[in-house]
């Protein structure tokens, strides 16, 4: 197994390494292309930096004042006029320096003559610009200033009397606001001479050194024209690479731009991790069709096998819920019967007073119509009316309350409101509870199912009527509002509230705070379950007045589809 996959990386490493190559040779030689570009909008700009003041010592050597001067050079009136000429000029020229030199090179007059490392005075005769100029000839020449130590373009010309050369005037432009242009560049710029020394350059460590060793008459000369002085020239530390260059001026300079060899390097990096992405995306996709092929009959064999199974789990989580179904809702309707059961003193009580009532206006009836007095039997037989009127509601309520039913529609939250307080209004008689029912103006459609919501009210009511026995001045109250896109019932107490320890646990099943054979502890799980069935919500809150509150809350039914 080793050796295959060796023999595979050998290939793919010597792919990755050609990629390298040939990315890092395309990026050099799109760099030099476009350095060259950019030489040619940077010569022309040189260029033009170098020939713009080239006329300008031929102009001054016809000024009077400068021939003047060379005629009279002992006069200090010429002399400072010539001064005044000079330093006039090169302030509106906006150039280094304007002087004047005599036949021996000596300075007879200077722009700078008011400053303390001025021109005049001092002799320049070694510099090649005045023997050029001496010999009838334009000087030009690059070097550092040997009396400001400041680098400088010198361009001269001869100074004719009478006919013959009296003189050298000369002028100095810097050029180091082109230097600074060039520092924004990412890349090396050099202005070298012609020998291959570096005198302008957007590397600082770069400037005065050499391209390349320098020959010992090359090294001659510079010392004699004191050319670069004060500086050691001596060959750049390490080769700066790849270049391109163009020939600008008359003096043989080289324009020079070293594109950046890391931009290189990193293409070639580039190029490597491409190749090398796309060798492993072809080996992991190799691997990964090979894998697939092999484990499709696996997973083929796995989805039959877990179909299976799934076949059979929904099968029994279908009997399962249907399990749960019935038993919830054998619970919800055992509940009904239990509170029937509860109830059952309470109606038989009911029940028993117009049967009395009956018994007493039959005899009553039977005894006026003996006497002949219809009138006042007839009014017996209306009070019998009445009686079994109020029994055949009761036995209804009852019947109504104790029958299955789980049709889900538009229900009269007041009315069923009103139903169950009906049904638990002899109880409340009996305990000496006051049973306050507000159900607003007009009818407030939820949606449920009339029965069961009849069964939550009715024991939320029992616990508020067993929370208030035995208290000072029991009272119940309901209230029914609107709020929002729900109908909320308010069934408050008087009673002592619900304590902390109890509140966390109210609606888990069999938890209860009755005495033994009171309840079972399912009436408040039983109507949490019946609520959240209906989207509805059931929750619990002391008030800050004593007592208890239960908020039964229900979705309501617009208008249209009440209809």
């Amino acid at each position: 197994m080793r050796k295959p996959f060796i023999l595979l990386l050998l290939p793919a490493a010597a792919i990755i390494v050609a990629a390298y190559m040939l990315g890092a040779y395309r990026a050099g030689n799109e760099q030099l292309a476009q350095g060259q570009r950019q030489l040619q909008l940077m010569a022309p700009e040189l260029q033009s930096v170098l020939e713009r003041f080239e006329t300008l010592p031929f102009v001054l050597a016809q000024q009077p004042d400068l021939t003047n001067a060379l005629a009279r050079p002992k006069d200090p009136d010429a002399i400072a006029r010539l001064n005044e000429t000079l330093q006039t000029i090169q302030q509106q020229a906006k150039v280094g320096a304007l002087y004047l030199m005599d036949r021996s090179g000596l300075t007879l007059g200077a722009s700078n003559w008011d400053q303390p490392l001025g021109f005049a005075g001092k002799n320049f005769s070694y510099r090649p610009y005045f023997q050029a100029a001496l010999h009838g000839q334009a000087g030009r020449f690059y070097g550092i200033g040997t009396s400001t130590s400041e680098a400088g373009y010198f361009i001269a010309q001869p100074v004719n009397r009478n006919g013959e050369i009296a003189g050298v005037i000369a002028v100095k432009i810097s050029l180091a606001e082109l230097e600074r242009n060039w520092s924004s560049s990412e890349d090396p710029i050099v202005l070298a001479d012609r020998h291959g020394v570096i005198f302008l350059s957007n590397r600082p460590n770069w400037r005065y050194h050499s391209l390349e060793r320098l020959p010992a008459d090359a090294l001659a000369e510079l010392v004699n024209t004191q050319q670069y002085i004060g500086r050691e020239v001596t060959p750049l530390a390490r080769n700066p690479g790849p270049r391109v260059t163009q020939e600008v001026g008359r003096l043989g300079w080289q324009l020079m731009i070293f594109p950046s060899q890391l931009r290189v390097v990193r293409s070639g990096i580039n190029w490597a991790l491409a190749t090398a992405l796309l060798l492993g995306c072809g080996a992991i996709s190799y691997w990964a069709m090979h894998q697939r092929r092999r484990r499709r009959e696996e997973r083929l064999a796995f989805d039959r096998e877990l179909e299976s199974r799934i076949a059979q789990r929904t099968q029994q989580l279908s009997e399962t819920n249907r399990i749960l179904r019935t038993t919830q809702n054998e619970l919800v309707q055992a509940g009904k019967l239990a509170m029937l059961g509860q109830m059952a003193a309470g109606m038989t009580h009911e029940l028993n007073q117009p049967l009395a009532a009956i018994r007493a206006f039959a005899d009553n009836a039977r005894t006026f119509l003996e006497r002949g007095q219809p009138e006042q039997a007839a009014s017996n037989l209306g009070h019998i009316g009445d009686a079994s009127a109020r029994m055949g509601a009761i036995i209804s309520q009852l019947k109504g309350f104790a029958r299955k039913d789980e049709t889900v529609g538009p229900v009269d939250f007041g009315r069923a409101v009103r139903s169950s307080a009906f049904l638990l209004e002899s109880e409340s008689k009996r305990r000496n509870v006051v049973l306050e029912i507000d159900t607003g103006a007009g009818p407030l459609m939820v949606a449920g199912d009339t029965v069961r919501i009849e069964q939550v009210l009715i024991n939320l009511l029992r616990n508020a009527l067993d929370a208030v026995e035995g208290r000072p001045q029991p009272r119940v109250a309901v209230v029914l509002t609107h709020e929002g896109s729900d109908g909320v019932a308010r069934i408050s107490d008087s009673g002592p509230g619900i304590p902390q320890e109890v509140a966390a646990h109210l609606f888990e099943p069999f938890f209860t705070t009755k005495p033994a054979g009171k309840g079972l502890g399912l009436g408040l799980a039983i109507s949490s379950s019946i609520v959240q069935a209906m989207n509805g919500r059931l929750t619990a809150r002391n008030l800050d007045g004593g007592g208890a509150q239960f908020e039964l809350r229900l979705p309501l039914i617009k208008e249209g589809a009440a209809r």
